[in-house]
């Protein structure tokens, strides 16, 4: 009997055991097989994330985006083993076909084979493809030279669409130096013909809280803040020559103070002013690169200038830029032009090839939905406080839509030396009347061009001075030289020359 017992025990507890085992095994593999929770990332975390697991991954690495709308980094894997090794670190795994090795194989086969003026072709992770866009040029020899070539690549390495616009470097000539830039003192000042301001609307005179003539016409550096020589920032009109183009960042070369722009840009002028009729000098260019890439460097004439670190929001106020950050699939983006002033969207793709025709071409590119027209050229193109992108050119415009391309920053930085920032500079306007009063706008008339919303500051000008005056929207803005009267700005509620229709600065007229 007592046997008996021990065995029904002995029995009992092995049913307890493989019970116990039965509990613990789900547990045991749930702790080596499951995916970490999903992590919410932002653009920069995304970014470092994605790096590790590339360094990881090695050629095994498909490329990667950021699903924006939840913060997920989404990784490209060819294998469910490579899959598991993602997840374990918090990512979107998923399987594709195609390696980034064989996708920049394919790139190089398009540049061999089907170099066509009108086209330009990225690398798009989400659909793990080459993208090639033709534009409306693209038609009879030259289409089936890209068709040929595309159909011996097969179906699942490229798609090929067609885009309506034509593609072209968003510089502006004579034209649009006139109309978009809203030049000159005319333009920056609102001058006579702002709304019949006269000298005392747009430069809010030598009454609007000591302002005088540099408060609307931004004074002696334009529209960049305050400190000793106040400049321009990111999206301020620049003009060179018979071209405008518009100001990416600000930076420092081994302390000096300079700035960075397109290099199609670049190589329009070696001298580069903050008005069309070259009284108000800003820098002479020290590295142009164009085509192949696109950026210059242009070094202020100024040694002692501080100008901010910023870019214009075209609405009186800015955003400080504090660093350089590689573009990513799915950031969400905004550019900064002294056409077309603020305007977002979201990269869609990297390495990207344009060829405007005429033998340039460049590489290495960011595409995005982001508009842009001729004029936003070198112009801003940030996420937050990150300096990503210099325009460059692409198809369509702000009323259409397009495509549109920018030269990376950080490859920028790294060509020239170059560092974001360009030392202090206030915000401008405040107490400090006309001394800081031009910060707000972009300077020296560009697009939202004047005094922003400072004018005289807050010395008795209230939102005097051009208001968001300049060409771009024209007129007399908000100005006037009386804090609360609009005094001589005959057209503070009234636009005078134009702030809702703003006249020649369209983009038909850059074209």
């Amino acid at each position: 009997m007592n046997k008996r017992l021990r065995t029904g025990a002995i029995a009992t507890a092995g049913v307890g055991a493989v019970a116990a085992a039965a509990i613990l095994l789900p547990n045991a593999n749930a702790s080596t097989d499951q995916p970490a929770a999903l992590k919410t990332l932002s653009a920069h975390s995304a970014t470092q994330l994605a790096t590790s697991l590339k360094a990881d991954l090695g050629d095994q690495s498909a490329g990667w985006y950021l699903d924006s709308s939840n913060g997920h980094l989404v990784m490209n894997v060819l294998s469910e083993d490579d899959a598991a090794s993602v997840k374990a670190k918090g990512a979107v795994a998923k399987v594709v076909q195609n390696s980034m090795t064989a996708l920049k194989s394919g790139a190089k086969t398009l540049r061999d084979n089907a170099s066509v003026p009108g086209t330009a072709w990225s690398i798009d992770p989400k659909t793990n493809k080459i993208v090639v866009v033709a534009d409306r040029t693209v038609t009879g020899a030259k289409m089936a030279t890209l068709t040929k070539t595309t159909n011996g690549m097969g179906e699942g390495m490229v798609t090929v669409k067609r885009s309506q616009g034509e593609f072209k470097r968003y510089d502006g000539g004579d034209a649009g130096s006139a109309a978009g830039g809203a030049a000159g003192s005319a333009a920056g000042g609102a001058g006579d013909a702002a709304g019949g301001a006269g000298d005392a609307a747009g430069g809010a005179g030598d009454a609007a809280g000591g302002a005088g003539d540099a408060a609307g016409g931004a004074g002696d550096g334009g529209a960049g803040g305050g400190g000793q020589a106040a400049g321009p920032i990111g999206g301020s009109a620049i003009f060179g020559g018979n071209a405008r183009c518009s100001l990416g960042f600000n930076v420092t070369v081994k302390g000096a103070p300079a700035f960075l722009t397109a290099g199609h840009c670049g190589n329009d002028s070696k001298t580069w002013t903050a008005d069309q009729g070259g009284s108000q000098p800003l820098g002479t260019v020290s590295d142009s690169k164009f085509p192949k890439t696109d950026f210059a460097l242009v070094t202020y004439d100024d040694a002692n200038a501080q100008p901010q670190s910023a870019v214009d929001l075209q609405n009186g106020s800015t955003q400080e830029i504090t660093k350089a950050a590689e573009a990513a699939v799915g950031m969400k983006v905004q550019r900064s032009g002294s056409t077309t002033g603020l305007s977002d969207g979201t990269v869609t793709g990297l390495d990207a090839t344009v060829n405007y025709g005429n033998g340039d071409i460049v590489n290495g590119l960011i595409q995005t939905d982001v508009c842009a027209e001729p004029g936003d050229s070198g112009g801003a193109m940030f996420s937050e406080d990150s300096a990503v992108g210099l325009t460059s050119g692409g198809s369509g415009d702000c009323t259409s839509g397009g495509e549109t391309f920018f030269q990376p920053v950080t490859d920028a930085l790294k060509a020239t030396g170059a560092e974001i920032g360009a030392g202090g500079g206030g915000a401008g306007g405040g107490d400090n009347g006309g001394d800081n009063g031009a910060a707000g706008g972009n300077g020296a008339g560009g697009g939202d061009a004047g005094a922003g919303n400072a004018g005289a500051g807050n010395a008795g000008a209230g939102n005097a001075g051009a208001g968001n005056a300049g060409a771009g929207n024209a007129g007399a803005g908000n100005a006037g030289a009386g804090a609360g009267d609009p005094g001589a700005g005959a057209g503070a509620e009234d636009p005078g020359a134009g702030a809702q229709d703003p006249g020649a600065a369209g983009g038909d007229a850059l074209n």
